[in-house]
């Protein structure tokens, strides 16, 4: 008996529906991207239940004739491609006619459209992939409404998480979207409450501007190709020679990074665009991390949009079934062009800020003790051209009891040795421990209350968890319109980067911790971590002294919340070993 047999086409549809669609999600990007490939600048969603109950896309582009319209939710049935010769020039969202189908299989749809123009429409509804019911209905432009997602395939349906988290997906898909489709409108109700509003916008800057807002803006530098060759057109043209292949690469290229002084204690705010498409690529993040080497602390990590325009004809999106990763003809090149065009702006950012840091007054530090004057390591300040460097190196302080020998180490004399200070990490465990007793916090209600603008997901997350940031000295109120508005905060936290904190308290309530750590230590060493003295900041004697006080009254003195060591002791001894005086 032959034991092999052609799948009943309706379980061939489920079958694809696994490969495209995973949650609500899902089904809200590949709606959008039809919307976005049929020309569309006003696309509204509608969300109930996190999109588990409906999932509504709303759109004003050009819309589909009868005939269109009745083959649109056929397998493999797309306006997008034509020939073989297509598929490797890509220039839409979407283009193997397997969304319609897959969403149809395994939820209840309506599709009602109508072409632009034209007083007639279309209205067609289907329930598991089978038509049920087709109507005339005037119509301009496209409407898909999807009930009940998974609603014939239970073993789907119970891995689907709460409606919250569902509908934090949906506001991240949106986000991806609305930041590389800049000149789109864009609106996001959720169970009949309009959550999100984003009207179309006049660059990719500007629409950063409307989802993060003005002082997340602030933290950014914005990188462009090197100058237009004179015999190229268009935009800003980047392009990359291999050695080996003599190979020319068109690249265009804009992007919004972090400043030197702008990094996150979590991968929250990454993104990648390639032809408007969003991606997750290695090496592509790769090339961005590697830009900053000598720069970012190894625990830590840049913001940064990416929007590439690569010629379709060296890109595979083909890739994945969800179109969430690339394959270039020449990785290579791709990435060697976006490392040094993102080095080069960090270098320079870097450069100017190095001239301001030491173009500030000397700190009025009182009189020197004449045995530290006399002493042939009182070293001159140095010139400005010798301390801009691809490492900044700080200014001795030879004036004082201890050296600051760059970043945020000391070296400090006594005890019988001599003993090394990370100030940033003593000053984290210190804040770390305070965070987590409550004790002196010395949290005080602000004069003017500050207003701190959030991403929707963001601010969605730290609105359900207001009782969380009490516990840490910082009262909060709902201002409306993704900002949250802060009345009180701890001392400590006064010039802190509040809304880096929000983001991170967001991102980590999101992403959860891992099993065998504590949410309210988590949470108290990423605070901690935004409100400890940072590199470029001086120590006077007295503050250090403070320092090193608090440091000895803490339970783990030796360790950062992270793990690394606060100091290190060289013993006199240790110190005749290491010039092989013993």
């Amino acid at each position: 008996m032959p034991q092999i047999k052609v799948l009943p086409r309706d379980l061939r549809n489920k079958i694809a529906a696994g490969e495209v669609i995973e949650r609500p999600a899902s089904v809200a990007k590949e709606l959008i991207e039809n919307s976005i490939d049929a020309g569309s600048t006003d696309i509204q969603i509608d969300i109930l239940y996190g999109g588990k109950r409906l999932i509504k896309v709303s759109d004003n582009g050009t819309g589909m004739g009868k005939e269109d319209a009745l083959l649109c939710y056929e397998r493999h049935a797309t306006s997008k491609l034509g020939s073989e010769d297509d598929l490797f020039n890509i220039k839409t969202m979407g283009f193997r006619g397997e969304a319609l189908p897959s969403i149809a299989s395994v939820t209840k749809m309506k599709i009602i459209t109508g072409e632009k123009g034209s007083t007639s429409g279309l209205s067609i509804e289907l329930a598991g992939g089978e038509v049920r019911e087709i109507k005339d209905s005037p119509s301009a432009g496209t409407m898909v409404e999807v009930r009940d997602l998974f609603f014939n395939t239970p073993a789907r349906k119970k891995f689907l998480k709460s409606n919250s988290t569902e509908l934090f997906h949906i506001i991240d898909t949106l986000t991806k979207e609305a930041l590389s489709h800049w000149e789109i409108g864009f609106r996001l109700r959720s169970d009949n409450k309009e959550i999100l509003s984003l009207p179309l916008a006049s660059g990719p800057k500007e629409r950063i501007l409307q989802v993060y807002g003005e002082e997340f803006m602030k933290g950014l530098t914005e990188v462009n190709n090197p100058p237009l060759p004179p015999f190229s057109k268009g935009g800003l043209r980047g392009f990359v020679k291999s050695r080996d292949e003599g190979q020319l690469i068109n690249v265009k290229m804009n992007a919004f990074i972090s400043k030197v002084n702008n990094f996150r204690n979590m991968k929250s705010h990454q993104f990648i665009f390639i032809n408007r498409r969003p991606i997750k690529d290695q090496s592509v993040s790769h090339a961005v991390y590697k830009a900053y080497e000598g720069i970012i602390p190894h625990d830590k990590h840049p913001v940064f949009f990416l929007f590439l325009d690569v010629d379709p004809a060296s890109v595979d999106v083909n890739v994945h079934p969800a179109k969430r990763e690339v394959r270039f003809e020449n990785k290579e090149l791709v990435y060697r062009f976006i490392n040094s065009s993102i080095r080069e702006a960090v270098r320079s950012e870097r450069a100017e800020y190095t001239k301001q840091f030491t173009g500030i007054p000397a700190i009025d530090f009182p009189p020197p003790h004449p045995e530290i004057s006399s002493s042939p390591y009182h070293l001159p300040l140095p010139t400005h051209e010798s301390q801009i460097s691809e490492n900044l190196e700080l200014a001795y302080r030879a004036l004082l009891p201890f050296i600051y020998l760059g970043d945020t180490f000391i070296a400090l004399s006594g005890k019988g040795g001599l003993t090394l200070i990370d100030h940033h990490a003593a000053h984290e465990r210190i804040l770390y421990e305070r965070f987590l007793s409550g004790i002196n916090l010395n949290s005080h209600q602000l004069l003017f209350p500050r207003q701190v603008k959030l991403s929707h997901k963001e601010y969605m997350v730290i609105l359900q968890n207001l009782h969380i940031l009490i516990d840490f000295g910082i009262e909060t109120d709902d201002f409306g319109h993704d900002t949250i508005i802060v009345r009180s905060l701890p001392d400590v936290l006064r010039e802190a980067d509040i809304r880096g904190i929000f983001s991170d308290i967001a991102s980590c309530i999101i992403e959860g911790v891992a099993p065998d750590k504590s949410f309210k230590k988590d949470l108290a060493a990423r605070i901690a971590c935004h409100s400890s003295v940072r590199g470029k900041e001086i120590l006077n004697q007295e503050e250090l002294s403070n320092l090193i006080a608090d440091l000895e009254q803490t339970e783990y003195p030796d360790q950062c919340p992270h793990g690394r060591p606060t100091r290190i002791f060289f013993s006199l001894d240790d110190l005749k070993k290491m010039f092989k005086r013993k």
